[in-house]
């Protein structure tokens, strides 16, 4: 048996199509049409102007500097997060600050963020900007959060990289702070193989961005540079496989939706495991399938169940270990952790990939079932996915103040 892999790329003949046309018209390099279509493309979705760069994480940096991060600011950012959400404030000279996340959503908690900016007010240390990381396929909060930034005068950053499709109250992903990033990783729900986008409120602020992505050469036949820039422009054969991959983005989120759904159903019958929660306030694209392990009542815990998968041949993963347990991070100051510590303690993300077949998700199950004791369930296949949204049964993750 092949092994089952955790999220994979799912590629079509109109992504073929347009590569071709990238070779065919010479186009390889960092300008090009694939290029400017990928880019309108994405803004046409997302709603404001976008420039098409490297990587995600290149997003976000370029992100904050546009939002004046500099040497000696301090940024708050998810505490329960990818590393790349908080690497690139480092890059700049700042200092995150972290943030604990709300055991509902598993975003960054309003309340904790609120806690956090009153108390670097009173030490006169208003931070440039917070970084909110939307998760997994679902949007943190943005209402809530928007608010509470509003009131200290602070921008929002959105980390947008794992959420490209989700809706927050019918606003796309990606369109509700001042600056905000996407990725177009392997992993990811659409791809380019690797790559990434900036989205700005403010059309001069991308334009901004594009200059410094092209080693910020100054107009001229000369090399003039009067700015620091960087080599963060994404190719136009690259560009040319996140067009056509983003013509497809509602069917994947559908497909994602359905997996995750099929494993909800699946595992229904067995206390103690619980699909991440389904915000009310808009649509989760469930682009990882993540669930919580409670090992009393499973018999099993989150560990258990990773070391049978692997076993299995099966590639799962635990969710994000948070900032403050790393040690790049752990000098940091944070407001909470516990919420994060034990999501990381109980989450487990199982394979997810939009073209996962129905034999193989099948496999994923029956290890699930094994570990916890439960009978399979003979001659039956996970269904489609049904109209309701609902997480099912869920597992409380206690807040606690420390």
């Amino acid at each position: 048996m092949s092994r089952i892999h955790l999220s994979v790329p799912h590629l079509g003949r109109q992504e073929l199509r347009y590569v071709h046309e990238a070779f065919e018209s010479n186009w390889v390099s960092t300008v090009g049409p694939q290029l400017d279509a990928f880019e309108r493309a994405l803004s046409s979705r997302i709603g404001r102007p976008a420039v098409a760069l490297a990587s995600g994480t290149a997003a976000i940096h370029l992100g904050l500097r546009l939002l004046g991060v500099g040497p000696g600011d301090e940024v708050l950012a998810s505490d329960f997060t990818f590393v790349a959400s908080v690497n690139p404030i480092r890059y700049l000279g700042a200092t995150p600050v972290l943030v604990d996340s709300d055991p509902g959503t598993w975003m960054m908690s309003p309340e904790r963020l609120a806690e956090a900016l009153e108390d670097r007010g009173r030490r006169g240390r208003r931070p440039r900007a917070v970084v909110v990381v939307h998760l997994y396929g679902q949007c943190a909060d943005m209402d809530a959060l928007g608010e509470v930034c509003a009131r200290h005068g602070v921008p929002i950053l959105e980390d947008a990289a794992e959420a490209l499709g989700a809706t927050y109250k019918g606003q796309p992903a990606g369109s509700m702070g001042e600056v905000a990033a996407f990725s177009f990783n392997g992993n990811k729900i659409v791809t380019s193989s690797g790559g990434g986008m900036l989205v700005a409120r403010r059309p001069e602020w991308v334009e901004r961005a594009r200059f410094w992505s092209t080693q910020a050469r100054d107009p001229g036949v000369a090399y003039h540079h009067s700015e620091m820039g960087f080599n963060y422009r994404l190719s136009n054969v690259l560009a040319a496989i996140g067009r056509g991959q983003l013509e497809v983005l509602d069917e994947r989120v559908r497909q994602r939706r359905a997996v995750a759904f099929r494993y909800r159903d699946a595992f229904a019958d067995l206390p103690g495991l619980a699909l991440m929660p389904q915000a009310p306030y808009g649509l989760h694209t469930n682009w990882l399938s993540c669930f919580l392990v409670d090992p009393d009542r499973l018999g099993a815990t989150r560990d258990d169940l990773l070391a049978a998968l692997d076993a299995a041949d099966v590639e799962a993963r635990p969710l994000w270990k948070p900032m403050h347990l790393q040690p790049l991070y752990a000098d940091c100051d944070r407001y909470g952790g516990d919420v994060a510590e034990r999501l990381f303690e109980l989450g487990l993300c199982l394979p997810s990939s939009s073209n996962l077949s129905l034999e193989a998700q099948r496999r994923v199950i029956d290890v699930v079932r094994d570990v916890a004791g439960a009978p399979r369930r003979p001659g039956r296949s996970p269904g489609a996915a049904p109209a309701a949204d609902g997480a099912g049964p869920r597992i409380d993750v206690p807040h606690h103040r420390q």
